[in-house]
This record gives C-alpha cells, sequence and structure tokens, in this order.
C-alpha cells in the first residue's frame, strides 16, 4: 500500500558569494525543516523507520548538488533527495560572483491504513 504524503514544507536558501549550489541547497533544507515539527511521529509512536522522507531541490545547475550532504542533512526517516532544474542564478558581472538561490520542497510519507 502506498504511503500517505502528510507534510509538505518548503523553503529557500542562498549562497550570496561563492556559486555553491550545494550551500544554497542546505539552507532551503533548514529553512524548510524550521517551518514545521513532526510532534505526530513521537505522539502517536510511528517508528521513525517507517517514516520516508522526500526531498527536491530547485537550482539551476542540479549537477553541482551534493546530494549526499543534503540527505545527511535530515534528522529522521527514510530519505531521499534529487536535485533538478529550478531555483535563480542572480548575475553580478561587475565581480563575476553571482548569488545562487535553491528551493526546496520536503515531503513526509507515511502509513495511515
Amino acid at each position: 500500500m502506498a504511503k500517505t504524503r502528510v507534510i509538505l514544507e518548503l523553503g529557500s536558501g542562498n549562497d550570496l558569494h561563492g556559486s555553491n549550489y550545494t550551500t544554497a541547497a542546505l539552507r532551503a533544507v533548514q529553512d524548510a525543516l524550521h517551518h514545521s515539527s513532526l510532534t505526530f511521529i513521537r505522539s502517536l509512536k510511528i517508528d521513525k523507520k517507517n517514516v520516508d522522507v522526500d526531498v527536491t531541490i530547485g537550482v539551476q545547475k542540479p549537477e553541482l548538488v551534493d546530494i549526499e550532504k543534503v540527505r545527511a542533512s535530515l534528522p529522521v526517516g527514510n530519505v531521499t533527495v534529487k536535485a533538478v532544474k529550478g531555483g535563480l542564478d542572480v548575475p553580478d558581472p561587475e565581480n563575476n560572483d553571482p548569488a545562487v538561490i535553491a528551493s526546496a520542497a520536503i515531503a513526509v510519507r507515511i502509513d495511515v491504513g
């Protein structure tokens, strides 16, 4: 039986200097995480091993996101991470130092049956 999405949290993050897509992605994930508290996991005595966490990161250069670092930043669950084309690069032609903006979507799924 498919698990049901019980939480969808969104966040954004950036790397203003350095153009590091992983830094921006990690900040986006932390922003999303700080909007939620999954107290129902403890309250309902749900085994954390049965919680699926799907993370999607949107950046202009998804191949430059260190997926394993992003995965390691999630505190619970069976975490999957994918990076897709999205986000925004804001050019700074005078200094050759674009700002990188990442978006994160974190979906939490559990068996509600």
